[in-house]
């Protein structure tokens, strides 16, 4: 029976995060799961999560603009400071 609170690994905004530190260099979303799949299997991501979570953790991640599609079509950390001409 479920109870009223969410560990962070479990959340998607747990998920999130650690995909963001994966996107070191811009990947694409089969990339990203690869290594996430990778990081499952050497237990250094605590919770398990299936393909969907991982699409639904980068749609989160697009929703905060903290990721964005490149123009190759991949993933990248989305740098605000630049986008705005900053620095």
């Amino acid at each position: 029976m479920p109870d009223k609170h969410v560990k962070l690994a479990e959340s998607f905004f747990g998920l999130g995060s650690f995909l963001l530190e994966l996107l070191t260099v811009p990947k694409t979303i089969d990339e990203l799961w690869h290594l996430f799949s990778q990081a499952l299997m050497a237990k250094e991501y605590p919770a398990q999560h299936s393909f969907e979570n991982v699409v639904l953790a980068v749609d989160f991640l697009f929703s905060i603009q903290a990721v964005k599609l490149n123009s190759n079509g991949t993933l990248e950390k989305f740098d605000k400071l630049k986008s705005n001409g900053a620095l």
